[in-house]
């Protein structure tokens, strides 16, 4: 989905950068409210396995392939205001380096795949985590659903940009179809990968993982002297 330049008109773009610039400078005042000294490091290690898997991508249809956004993911394991951070020094990245999305659209490009998968994949997993057993086991299937959601909500998000300031020659109805059909598919590779990474992490230290940390149970300390256990 990254989004090139000269796709979407320049009022479009400088709307959607500045949407970006916001998000971002509130994320970075709100993640330390997140983030504790056990935590921090997992937000770089997010950061580099979104950055990794991206590369990797997966056929889809029609000849077309797939990657992984990584907000749902991000948002689950860090927390959603380190999430849009982890997921924006992603896109910078990328644009900068690998030109892979162009520079006047890097404001779109956060917008759509980092900020919208976050905020969606984020509050998805917490209404379906309302639903489901607060157990630590549930938290990866919560989260799979989370990521699996906001991939077609980022793609449906796209066409109402390109419907604002579309610049290309492409009729919206065949836009919509495309992009819907093809990220529904998208989405359910992202929600394996979530599902299967929240899971991996869950399973050795659920403690890390922010989006656990409402069901985790608290463990008490128990002090017996000599006397009491006579």
């Amino acid at each position: 989905m990254h989004v090139p330049d000269g796709f979407l008109d320049a009022p479009t773009s400088v709307a959607t950068g500045a949407v970006a610039v916001v998000a971002v400078g509130v994320s970075l005042r709100k993640a330390r409210e997140e983030l504790d000294d056990r935590t921090a490091p997992l937000a770089g290690l997010v950061a580099a396995f979104i950055f990794a898997t991206q590369m990797l991508n997966f056929p889809v249809a029609g000849g077309t392939s797939g990657h992984l956004m990584g907000g749902a993911i991000a948002a689950v394991l860090v927390g959603p205001w380190t999430g849009v951070l982890a997921t924006s020094v992603v896109f910078l990245v990328q644009c900068l380096l690998f030109a892979d999305g162009g520079i006047t659209a890097l404001g779109t490009n956060i917008v759509l795949m980092g900020v919208t998968t976050v905020v969606v994949g984020w509050f998805v997993f917490r209404g379906v985590q309302a639903v489901l057993p607060r157990t630590t086991a549930m938290v990866p299937v919560a989260a799979g659903i989370g990521a699996f959601v906001s991939v077609p909500v980022a793609a449906l998000l796209f066409v109402g940009l390109y419907a604002v300031g579309g610049a290309a020659d492409i009729p919206l109805g065949q836009l919509t179809g495309a992009m819907v059909g093809v990220h529904v598919l998208i989405g359910l590779g992202e929600g394996v990968i979530t599902f299967l990474a929240v899971g991996s992490i869950i399973a050795v230290r659920p403690d890390l993982v922010h989006g656990a940390r409402s069901v985790l149970k608290t463990r008490t300390l128990e002090v017996r002297t000599a006397g009491a256990a006579a």
